[in-house]
């Protein structure tokens, strides 16, 4: 069965995970994190993609990104996964592959599910037994968004930004809503999408994708979107963050 072909649309986020081979370790030293987030940025820059959340887990990587372009993304990940297998292959005298295929994605309907998203990716190390609390955890992008550390790499969403007035209401709004875990049905469902390169959102929200993209969103037959949607004038909507 051919594999679903990866959804491309600039100008909206990506859910992205990249996952060691075999589940193995891609991570053995904090110079390891270093020279990724370093080269993340690096690839970021050059390839137009902002980055609004990451954590980098002991064997895959979760990075929450709006790429300008429909390329951005497949050409920050290539850049990115390439320069880091061959920092990690000289400085551990090893050789062969380190991540496991391709990455996968998702799109995201900001409204919806952004903040949701970035809470998902954030809680990783706490629903793992890592730590107790997000903070706790050195390698995300948690401490940037609930206690204001400086983070070069990320750039806030706009839907960050509206949690509050000034840096100290956004933080504090932000830490909020962490008293609680994702909610399991909403696991489920971030979960699936990214897994299997689907769009998150409402219905309103996938129309819009597939009436642009000419092709499904949705889990099923992958295809090109009813016709009657694309009849109906949806494809002319054009407000996707």
């Amino acid at each position: 069965m051919p594999r679903r072909a990866r959804i491309k649309h600039g100008g909206v986020p990506h859910h992205v995970i990249q996952r060691g081979n075999n589940r193995s370790a891609c991570f053995f030293s904090e110079e390891d994190h270093g020279f990724y987030l370093e080269s993340l940025s690096e690839g970021a820059a050059r390839y137009g993609c902002a980055i609004h959340a990451y954590i980098l887990m002991t064997n895959h990587v979760h990075l929450l990104t709006t790429p300008r372009d429909g390329e951005g993304l497949s050409l920050m990940m290539r850049y990115l996964g390439s320069r880091y297998v061959q920092y990690v292959n000289y400085v551990y005298k090893r050789s062969g592959t380190l991540w496991e295929g391709r990455f996968k994605s998702s799109v995201i309907d900001s409204e919806r599910y952004l903040l949701t998203c970035c809470r998902y990716i954030e809680l990783n190390p706490v629903r793992a037994g890592m730590v107790a609390a997000p903070g706790d955890y050195k390698w995300s992008s948690y401490g940037a968004h609930a206690c204001g550390r400086p983070d070069d790499l990320l750039q806030d969403h706009p839907c960050y930004l509206d949690l509050g007035k000034d840096e100290q209401a956004r933080q504090e709004a932000y830490r909020a809503l962490f008293q609680h875990d994702v909610d399991a049905e909403s696991l489920v469902t971030i979960r699936e999408a990214v897994n299997s390169g689907l769009a998150l959102g409402g219905e309103r929200f996938k129309d819009q994708i597939e009436a642009v993209l000419a092709r499904s969103v949705r889990a099923g037959k992958p295809g090109r979107p009813r016709k009657r949607d694309v009849e109906t004038g949806r494809s002319g909507e054009s407000n996707l963050v």
